[in-house]
């Protein structure tokens, strides 16, 4: 048989893995420099920042892409 692999390079991270890795790597004044949303700038925590970016796909959409573009050391 065929395996089938998914070409999703996010397939089983959570939004709530790469908001917490992002903000591990880079801290929040770096990310809320990266991507000037507020959930990042004013007073940022890793909850308030998941209940904006699954109400907002195009920021959302700029959380993957840098999470994406970021280069992982235990990957």
């Amino acid at each position: 048989m065929n395996k089938v692999t998914n070409q999703d390079p996010l397939h089983g991270v959570t939004l709530k893995m790469i908001v917490t890795r992002l903000q591990e790597k880079y801290g929040w004044n770096e990310l809320g420099g990266r991507i000037n949303i507020k959930c990042f700038t004013k007073d940022p925590s890793v909850s308030s920042s998941l209940k904006f970016l699954r109400k907002t796909p195009w920021a959302r959409e700029k959380v993957e892409a840098l999470y994406l573009r970021s280069e992982w050391k235990d990957d």
